[in-house]
């Protein structure tokens, strides 16, 4: 009977420490700056600053493969991407700074 109450209560601790270190890990949600829609896209993708935006900012799209695919710099409030030659798939943005730094990131479907 010890032994399962011992088993039992090192289970909980376990439980317990498993749940603080994958809660500390993931740390607070970070606000988005910028905002993709449609999402599924089909024939432009838009994105729009939520709030911070600076003309110094660039965007980059990557395909699913990690190939830069569109680059944008001194970029507009509002952006308007046609999506003629995107082919069906997952795409990465990344929003950067003036000096290279990721300061937002997401991704996007595009369906055709």
């Amino acid at each position: 009977m010890l032994k399962k109450i011992i088993y039992i209560f090192i289970l909980l601790i376990g439980i317990t420490f498993t749940s603080f270190a994958q809660n500390k890990a993931s740390g607070d949600p970070i606000a988005k700056l910028i905002k993709p829609y449609p999402i599924p896209a089909t024939t432009v993708i838009n994105f729009d600053f939520l709030y911070g935006y600076d003309k110094s900012f660039s965007l980059q799209i990557y395909n699913f493969m990690g190939k830069k695919v569109n680059e944008m710099n001194s970029i507009p409030q509002k952006i308007t991407l046609p999506l003629d030659d995107f082919y069906r798939g997952i795409y990465i943005y990344q929003l950067r700074d003036k000096n290279g730094k990721i300061i937002d990131s997401g991704r996007f479907q595009v369906v055709k």
